[in-house]
Parts: C-alpha cells; structure tokens; sequence
C-alpha cells in the first residue's frame, strides 16, 4: 500500500489507555516527524508520511548510506532542544527546507536525530509480514548508532515507561503487540499511543476575527460531506502562531463554509463574521474534556501540522 514515488506508507497507531498483560512492548513517543528511509547501493533516501520525499531537508542523515547495505528503516526525525526534550517547534524550521545550502546551514544549528524503531527490509528481504518482536531483534543486531541516528529501547512495563515518559517531558508512550506484523498504511489497535495531555489534530475550516485579527479557529475533522464543527479555538494564539497561522489561511479564503449543515454544523454564534478557508490545514489542540456531541472543551492552540494532511486526521 504505497503512495507515488514513496516506497510505503507507514503503520499507525491507535490513540487509546495503556494496555497491560503478556505480548506488549513499549516505546516513547518522541514529538516529531515520521519518516521511512530506504537505504540500497550507497544511497539513502527518506520520505515523509504524506509521500512527500524530504531527503534534501536532512543532510545531516547522509552517513546512513553507509550504515547498512540494504535496508527500509521507519523511524522519526526529531529535534532536541537544550534539555535534550525533542521540539516540534524547532523541527518546523527544517521540515519544509530544500535548498541545499539553506539545509545545510541548519543542520549545523538546528541539527535532527533519526529515532529508527522498525525494520521492514533487510538484504532484499521482506520483513512486513514477520511479527515485531522479530524485526525488532533484526534491529537491534545492525548496531545503527550514529552521530545523528539512533535505536531508542524498548521496555516491557508500560506503567514503568509511561512514568519515565512523564519525569523526562517527553510526549507519552506507543505500546505494540510483540506478535504485530507490519500493515503499511493501517490505523491498528494493535499499536497504541499514550499521550501524556489530550492533544488532538483538527483541521481549520475558518476563523473569526477578535480584538486581534484571529480571534478564535473554528476547527472540525473530515467526513465525505464536509468537516464536522468541533469547536472553536481561541487560546494559546501567540502573536507569532497567528503570524503563521494567517501565512497560510489568507491564501485559502473562500466564499463559502466547509462545514457540514445541520447537527454538525458550526453554531450561529460562531459563524457570525467567520472567514471561511479551504479545508486542508492541519492544527494541533490540547483540550479538556469533549461533550457528547463531540465538541471540545478548555480547548487550547498548540501549533500547526505541515507534516500532516486532513486525510491524516481522525476523529479518536
């Protein structure tokens, strides 16, 4: 299940509480980017989760094609920040760059670490269908350490890995079934993320202006008839997250609402002066609580997903 150009899709996760028992292993979720690397005849080429080659964004990874021989790497590029806590922030600098010497330049301030966690082939071999326990030890025996790759461990107490998970800011844990073969392209129960905070992605389908030019998001997730309103999103706007934020809407202003009509429609209240926007700008939210219909509650900004794509978003 591949996409043009890139030579698989990844495995996802299902968001869910931390499952307990025999047949589980676990991970931390590092804050970043995912990222499949193909390594065959001395090259190495990475591509993103939306298909997107981003080899060019990351010279910096150019020693992997001399780690391995032949090798189909899943991973994510991060970025550590001074306390060594990975950045989301800081890795949007470098997402979207592809001018050689630009990226160049930024590798050596803002440098990435590739955080491999899964091995899909090996010397020509097809590993997709071995379970993950198997590929794992696969891993693990290749010795891929690196300036700027690493194997992070795994664990087998998911209480124990979600506490440390906790103590050292990172964003939660992924828990996978030791007997899960590789599905590419698959939302699976049989990988679970854990985040430490409710955080979700939503996708703008317009704004209301307030005392500053964006005074709230008006945020939904994607259905085959249009977005289903979830709320309206007003704190965590920073003057420069609403910079960025209308870098990117005021391009997409168009005359009429995405939003679905009726039960899922956006409230009068909130559509009164909206501005409406093409449905395809990821965001993330931190929020409290959702009300039965699914709307969000205490909900909070936390930053833009260029990385993701509205057909990335789900409504878990």
């Amino acid at each position: 299940m591949g996409v043009p150009g890139a030579p698989i899709k990844p495995m996802l996760a299902t968001s869910g509480e931390l499952p307990a028992g025999a047949g589980w292993t676990y991970e931390f979720k590092w804050d970043g980017v995912r990222a499949i690397a193909d390594i065959s005849g001395g090259t190495r080429r990475l591509w993103a989760r939306s298909g997107a080659e981003i080899t060019a964004a990351y010279p910096e990874l150019a020693g992997l094609a001399t780690a391995v021989d032949d090798a189909l790497l899943d991973g994510e590029v991060v970025v550590f920040d001074e306390r060594g806590v990975p950045s989301f922030t800081q890795l949007a600098e470098r997402m979207h760059v592809r001018e050689k010497a630009r990226a160049a330049r930024l590798a050596a301030t803002l440098p990435v670490t590739y955080m491999i966690f899964d091995l899909l082939r090996l010397d020509g071999r097809d590993l997709r269908d071995r379970p993950y326990a198997e590929r794992r030890a696969a891993l693990e025996k290749l010795g891929l350490g690196g300036p700027r790759w690493a194997v992070p461990p795994t664990f087998s107490d998911g209480e124990a890995t979600l506490a440390a998970a906790e103590e050292y800011h990172l964003e939660g844990v992924v828990a996978k079934r030791t007997a899960s073969l590789y599905r590419p392209g698959t939302r699976t129960a049989e990988w679970v993320k854990v985040k430490l905070e409710s955080t979700a992605e939503f996708v703008i389908g317009g704004w209301r202006p307030g005392v500053r030019r964006i005074g709230g998001l008006l945020v939904g997730t994607p259905t085959p008839d249009g977005l289903a309103f979830r709320g309206r999103v007003g704190g965590g706007i920073s003057a420069a997250a609403e910079r960025a934020l209308l870098t990117v809407l005021e391009p997409r202003v168009t005359p009429a609402s995405p939003f679905l009509t009726g039960a899922q429609a956006v409230p009068r209240e909130d559509a009164r002066g909206a501005i409406w926007v093409r449905p395809d700008i990821v965001v993330e939210v931190r929020y409290g609580q959702r009300t039965p219909d699914g709307r969000l509650r205490f909900p909070r900004y936390l930053r833009l997903r260029p990385d993701m794509t509205p057909e990335d978003v789900t409504d878990g």
